[in-house]
């Protein structure tokens, strides 16, 4: 694994020599985000040795390097998801590339199905906690002491610091943030009425098929993270509960621009 990472990282920076001060990953819909961007290079994953390749409706699937709030930085337009076949070594390695490009913080967003009935579609989610248990954990194996501890602390995978400043950066916009606790579910079937109602018990308040795979990653290998969930449908509610991927990626790119604020101005505080 580490020679893969070595023969991954040396083509990236032969390509851009620069060391970026975060990484951001774009969930489904995020398509319009590096409009923002100073962009200074772009490449596809299927140039890269070893990644893999987005399969995913939403997700360009391609490393895009440039300036956002006057800092380096390396955006992941497109991510990997365990039910696309992937293994869960093979979700994470890009995250443990970029720890090797020298990435300390990283920044993740994802779409996700509201459980919190106070939540409405287009709702952005701070994620100050998860629940892991319903994906397969990426550690699982020998563990490679480079990489972090055999058992990594997980008491605050998300960083406090960041989120209070994310919270001050959505106030001053006059943006409406909620703060709660994302599941990780395997997928790719949406959740049934029973399993919605199970995660609100477990003390969930939005549902996804990425980010936690990616979070234990980062958090094992000492990097700083934040994340946002874009609440793209409602899992709790009255009427039948009929989701289709296209509406999640529509509730998406609606969100997108306070996305963007947030993420611009948390990176320009880095």
């Amino acid at each position: 694994m580490i020679d893969k990472i070595k023969e991954t990282v040396a083509f990236i920076q032969n390509i851009y020599p620069q060391q970026p001060v975060a990484a951001i990953i774009l969930g489904s819909g995020l398509t319009s985000f590096t409009s923002g961007m100073v962009i200074e290079k772009e490449i596809p994953y299927k140039d890269i040795p070893h990644f893999p390749l987005s399969t995913v409706k939403g997700h360009s699937g391609k490393l895009i390097f440039g300036i956002l709030g006057g800092k380096k930085v390396v955006v992941m337009a497109g991510r990997f998801h365990f039910y696309e076949g992937y293994s869960a070594q093979d979700v994470v390695f890009p995250i443990r590339v970029m720890k090797f490009l020298g990435v300390e913080t990283i920044l993740i967003s994802n779409a996700a199905g509201g459980i919190n009935t106070g939540f409405k579609v287009g709702d952005l989610m701070i994620i100050k906690d998860h629940i892991s248990l319903f994906i397969v954990n990426p550690l699982i194996g020998k563990n490679t002491d480079a990489f972090g501890p055999r058992f990594p602390d997980m008491s605050e995978p998300y960083k406090k610091d960041l989120i209070a400043k994310a919270k001050l950066i959505a106030a001053t916009a006059g943006i409406d943030i909620k703060e709660g606790v994302y599941c990780g579910v395997s997928g790719p079937t949406f959740e049934t009425k029973a399993e919605y109602k199970f995660l609100q018990i477990a003390g969930g308040d939005a549902v996804g098929m990425s980010t936690v795979q990616e979070v234990i990653v980062a958090v094992h290998m000492g990097m700083a993270v934040f994340a946002i969930s874009v609440i793209t449908d409602l899992g709790i509610r009255e009427e039948d509960n009929i989701i289709t991927h296209e509406e999640v990626l529509q509730a998406a790119q609606e969100a997108e621009p306070k996305l963007t604020h947030i993420f611009t101005q948390l990176v320009a505080s880095l």
